[in-house]
């Protein structure tokens, strides 16, 4: 296949999926409230840009009329919903022992409520 052809693929490929991803946000944006599903935030006016389409079967082919298999994520929850398992649960497990010791990070307020009387 040539670059040419290559390209006009290419370019065919994103054109189907801008128009497929809009069709599919404009009906979640018109079927569920303006708030993301995760956080709670609200977004209205030019902030509704921030606000995305979630398929929860990670399928975006899957795009029922109904909207069941979508949600209204943030780009931020969106986000962290696609990070790999290894970061999305970075904390979450048992801490080595090393960790536990107190940390060298000086408490710049330490002492504070001495210095103020309290």
């Amino acid at each position: 296949m040539t670059t040419e052809k290559h390209s006009q693929l290419r370019h065919e490929l994103r054109r189907d999926v801008a128009e497929r991803q809009a069709g599919y946000r404009m009906r979640a944006l018109k079927l569920f409230p303006h708030i993301c599903a995760r956080c709670a935030r609200e977004f209205e006016g030019k902030r509704l840009k921030e606000l995305t389409v979630h398929h929860k079967d990670f399928n975006h082919d899957n795009n029922p009329q109904d909207g069941s298999n979508w949600e209204l994520l943030c780009i931020y929850c969106h986000d962290d919903e696609h990070a790999p398992d290894s970061l999305r649960s970075m904390g979450d497990g048992p801490v080595h022992e090393d960790l536990k010791k107190a940390s060298p990070i000086v408490n710049p307020f330490a002492g504070l409520d001495g210095l103020l009387g309290k």
